[in-house]
C-alpha cells in the first residue's frame, strides 16, 4: 500500500486530519478522477488535511494476508504515522464500501485513535435479500475459489460487478458513447470512467475469503462473533461521531446493508446522509458534489476544531 496525503488548498486547514480508505476492489482515484469530480478536491478547498490509502496489487507470497493485517497493521500504520506526523491523538476516518467495512472493524478495535467515522455505502449488515451481488455471493464456494486463483483476480470480480446490470453495464453506455461521439467533454469523462472500471486491481485470497465467509456468508460482524486477530469486535465500543453515507439507488451496497450501523453502535451523535445516486455517483455526480459534500464538509468542521 501507499499513503498519500494532498496539499492544502486553503491558507489554514482543520487540525484533525482525514484519512479515506478506499475498497480493496477498486483503485482510489474514482474519489479524484478530474477537477470537476473530486470529493477529494471538494473537502480540500473546505479546509481539510488529507489522506488516503492506495491499495496495491497483492503479490503471490501475500495470498495470505487477511483481515488482521489490513484492519490492524495496514489502516492501523496508516493511522499511527498521520498522528504522529499532525501531532494530534487522533484522527477523522472515512471508508467507502469495503474500506468503510474494514474501517468500522478497525474503530471499534482501536477507538482511542479515531475521533469521527464516516462510511459510505458500506456493507455493514449482510442479512438483507436486496441487491443481486449480496445474494449471489452467498453461495459461492469461496474456498474453491480462493484455493484456486490464490489472489481473486480483478477481471474475475469485474464480471460479477458488470452481471448485475448487463444491459446498463455492458452495452447501453456505449450507445450513449455513440450518441456523444462529437461532445469532447463527454468522451473524455467517459474514458476516464471506463479506465478506472477496468483498472481492478486482484484481492489478496485470504482477506476475500475471509470477507466473504464473515460477511456475505455468515453476518458475523452484527452478530457481535466477528474476530480480527485475536480480539472480537464489539460495534457498541464506537462512540465516535458518526455519518453515515448512503446512495438510495444503490444496488451494490443497498442502502438496507449501511443504516442498521446507527443502531448498532454507542455513538451519541449519528446522522445518516441519504442520497439520490447510485454506488459510483456518490463520488462522481455533479448532484453529489454539489449537494452532498459540501453537507460532509459542514458536519466534519464541527468536529474538527479542537484537539482534546
Amino acid at each position: 500500500m501507499r499513503l498519500l496525503h494532498y496539499k492544502p488548498m486553503t491558507e489554514k486547514t482543520y487540525p484533525t486530519p482525514l484519512l479515506i480508505v478506499f475498497a480493496l476492489l477498486n483503485r482510489y482515484y474514482i474519489m479524484d478522477i478530474q477537477p470537476d469530480k473530486s470529493i477529494i478536491r471538494n473537502l480540500l478547498q473546505q479546509g481539510f488535511d488529507i489522506y488516503t490509502v492506495d491499495w496495491a496489487e497483492p503479490t503471490r507470497a501475500q495470498r495470505f494476508v487477511g483481515l488482521d493485517d489490513y484492519v490492524n497493521d495496514y489502516i492501523g500504520g496508516a493511522v499511527d504515522f498521520i498522528r504522529k506526523e499532525s501531532g494530534v491523538d487522533a484522527i477523522s476516518l472515512q471508508g467507502y464500501c469495503m474500506g468503510g467495512s474494514l474501517s468500522v472493524m478497525y474503530t471499534a478495535l482501536h477507538p482511542e485513535t479515531v475521533r469521527n467515522l464516516i462510511i459510505q455505502a458500506a456493507p455493514i449488515d449482510f442479512n438483507v435479500d436486496a441487491g443481486l451481488l449480496n445474494l449471489w455471493v452467498r453461495d459461492i464456494d469461496v474456498d474453491k475459489l480462493v484455493d484456486t486463483y490464490g489472489n481473486v483476480p480483478g477481471d474475475l470480480l469485474n464480471v460479477g460487478f458488470m452481471m448485475r446490470n448487463p444491459f446498463d453495464l455492458m452495452l447501453d453506455k456505449y450507445i450513449s458513447l455513440l450518441e456523444h461521439a462529437s461532445d469532447r467533454k463527454f468522451v473524455e469523462d467517459f474514458y476516464r470512467m471506463e479506465h478506472w472500471i477496468y483498472d481492478n486491481p486482484s484481492c489478496a485470497g485470504e482477506v476475500f475469503r475471509e470477507f466473504v465467509k464473515y460477511g456475505y456468508q455468515q453476518n458475523l460482524l452484527v452478530k457481535g462473533k466477528l474476530k480480527v486477530g485475536n480480539e472480537r469486535v464489539n460495534l457498541k465500543q464506537i462512540t465516535q461521531p458518526l455519518l453515515n453515507i448512503v446512495a438510495e439507488k444503490d444496488d451494490l451496497v443497498p442502502p438496507e446493508m449501511s443504516i442498521p450501523l446507527n443502531d448498532l453502535v454507542s455513538s451519541k451523535d449519528k446522522t445518516l446522509f441519504k442520497h439520490p445516486s447510485g454506488h459510483i455517483g456518490l463520488s462522481v455526480s455533479s448532484r453529489a458534489l454539489l449537494e452532498l459534500w459540501p453537507k460532509v464538509g459542514k458536519w466534519l468542521a464541527k468536529r474538527s476544531t479542537d484537539q482534546t
